[in-house]
């Protein structure tokens, strides 16, 4: 593989497990959620996700950025995990990918 493969097989398995991440107040993931901004592997597969929350004053916050670490931190190829949790823009519900959408009956 070359390092274009390898980069998007690495960002293939962080959105996987990015699909198991749950807000446990709303039944969809935090990716189909749209909270995850921006995903960057570098040439070390040292990892930065830029993501947000629904709310600022989200009382799982920790729990959920915790989880999201983990999860990707698990991923074998994958070395250093760095989040970065932005609040510009701001989310809303326009950011949700289509099934998110359908799942919460906003289609």
């Amino acid at each position: 593989m070359n390092k274009e493969e390898d980069y998007l097989a690495v960002e293939g398995e962080i959105v996987e497990v990015l699909k198991d991440v749950y807000d446990p107040e709303i039944p969809v993931n935090v990716y189909d959620l749209g909270l995850i901004y921006n995903i960057e592997v570098d040439d070390n597969n040292n990892v930065d996700i830029r993501m947000t929350l629904t709310a600022p004053n989200c009382p799982i916050a920790d729990d959920i950025l915790r989880e999201v670490h983990d999860k990707i931190k698990a991923i074998e190829a994958v070395n250093e995990v760095n989040i970065n949790l932005v609040f510009d823009p701001p989310w809303d519900k326009e950011m949700m990918s289509e099934e998110a959408k359908l799942e919460l009956g906003l289609l």
